[in-house]
């Protein structure tokens, strides 16, 4: 069972150059294209968009065991993938693009991602930028080795080795958005997320030395950090559904009299002033009072409030979950919990965990992160991010061996979590990832209960 938001379907025919009776593999895209508020002809620079996947989905379905699903995707190699919003951009398509940079939501977006993310903090004139933390300028931008790195919370302090040349305090320095205006904050430029621990200079400490060996700083020459508001009007143009995140402040708050409330309510009324229509942005959050904030002050926009769960090393305890049915019952319609908190395995086998099982029972729907952020699944089956599949956190009364043997393995968890699980959108650092596989394969998508939005289309 799908569910699609279908609307005016002749003139979204006609924006992909198809005429008269369709078949079920096109109507099928014709639905999900229906999903985009600028599906009828997405355009940036005056060309229309072609959704460009590039070779790493083909390299996955290549790597996978023989079997019904590698030989279903397979199938699809040569069909021509159109946007989503089950595909999220994660920062963008920061596993090769500087994270909430310019550069990496154009990525994302070139990769038919039908939703992307701005994670929002607030700079030292209480402005509001994209970034993944307050405090992380020092790991994903060159502020070091610009003159505001005299504005740091922390100085750069060079790492320290003892006698033998072993390591014996780690490079450190913090540097937060709350530390400069905003117009020192365009100022900089944004880099591939990470630092070298050995560093002795701030230029070492900024290097790609403390990029993970997997991704790549071929693009990080250039990256342009951006401003809520750029964020906004970019998202805008692009036609896609907007995802921001209030992140939890690292300053004390009140801040030179910005209150949290300050904070929940600015990140609404950049959208009001932008004119952009509560149906096109899910504001999410892990603070649970964001939320709660949200609906009783803005409530068309909160319908749409996605909660962030923390994570659970002891997600297979009961006494661990949350109330999801006290959860639904307060208004929210989705969650968004860590992917291997939602599967398990039993017999060698993937399946949904009992946590996900649990949330299955009440109407919520899960939205999920994150794919692309492990690096390859040959190496220590993929590490935190597979953690109950690869055998670092296996069931403690049952444990099973891993079921991860390879890159492959990346479209067999995606399949549970999609078909078995049902959840209703992907976050991936790399959009190309999961776009492929949601135009191969059915998934279920987004719905809110709202006679606003256009008719509800049930699909059997």
């Amino acid at each position: 069972t799908e569910y699609f938001l279908l609307t005016e379907p002749d003139s979204i025919k006609q924006s992909v150059g198809v005429s008269g009776p369709v078949g079920p593999m096109v109507t099928r895209q014709l639905l999900v294209l229906g999903l985009l508020s600028v599906a009828r002809s997405a355009e940036v620079g005056g060309e229309q968009l072609r959704v460009d996947l590039g070779p790493r989905p083909q390299y996955l379905v290549d790597a996978m065991q023989e079997g019904r699903l590698r030989s279903q995707l397979a199938d699809c190699r040569y069909d021509q993938p159109v946007p989503n919003l089950f595909t999220i951009g994660h920062r963008g398509a920061c596993m090769q693009f500087p994270e909430h940079s310019n550069q990496s939501y154009h990525a994302a977006y070139r990769m038919g991602a039908g939703m992307i993310e701005c994670d929002v903090v607030f700079t030292k004139d209480t402005e509001l930028v994209c970034r993944h933390s307050q405090c992380d300028l020092h790991t994903s931008t060159d502020i070091l080795v610009t003159d505001l790195a005299q504005n740091c919370s922390v100085p750069f302090q060079p790492a320290k080795f003892s006698s033998d040349g072993s390591l014996e305090r780690e490079a450190t320095a913090l540097c937060c958005t709350s530390d400069i205006t905003l117009a020192q904050f365009k100022t900089l430029k944004a880099k591939m997320d990470g630092y070298w621990k050995y560093a002795r200079t701030a230029a070492e400490f900024v290097s790609g030395y403390g990029v993970p060996d997997w991704r790549t700083t071929l693009y990080a020459a250039a990256g342009e950090v951006m401003t809520h508001r750029e964020y906004i009007t970019l998202m805008k143009r692009f036609g896609v559904k907007m995802i921001p995140e209030l992140k939890k402040p690292s300053v004390e708050m009140p801040f030179n009299g910005f209150t949290i409330e300050d904070y929940e309510q600015k990140i609404i009324d950049q959208y009001i002033e932008a004119e952009v229509p509560p149906e096109d942005v899910f504001f999410q959050s892990f603070e649970r009072e964001y939320i709660d904030y949200w609906q009783q002050h803005d409530p068309q926009y909160a319908k749409r409030a996605v909660y962030l769960l923390p994570k659970i090393h002891e997600f297979r305890d009961p006494q661990t979950w949350p109330n999801f049915t006290e959860i639904y019952q307060s208004g929210i319609q989705f969650i968004s919990p860590v992917m291997w908190m939602l599967t398990d395995v039993i017999e060698e086998e993937i399946v949904p965990s009992d946590y996900a099982l649990q949330i299955k029972t009440t109407p919520l729907q899960v939205i999920t992160w994150t794919f692309e952020r492990s690096g390859s699944l040959y190496i220590n089956g993929g590490g935190d991010y597979y953690q109950n599949l690869n055998g670092e956190n296996p069931d403690p009364v049952y444990p099973q061996p891993s079921v991860i043997s390879g890159d492959g393995d990346v479209y067999r968890v995606m399949e549970v979590l999609a078909q078995q699980v049902g959840v209703v959108g992907i976050f991936s650092d790399w959009s190309a990832t999961v776009n492929f596989y949601s135009n191969c394969r059915p998934v279920h998508n987004i719905t809110v209960r709202d006679s606003s939005l256009p008719l509800l289309v049930h699909v059997v």
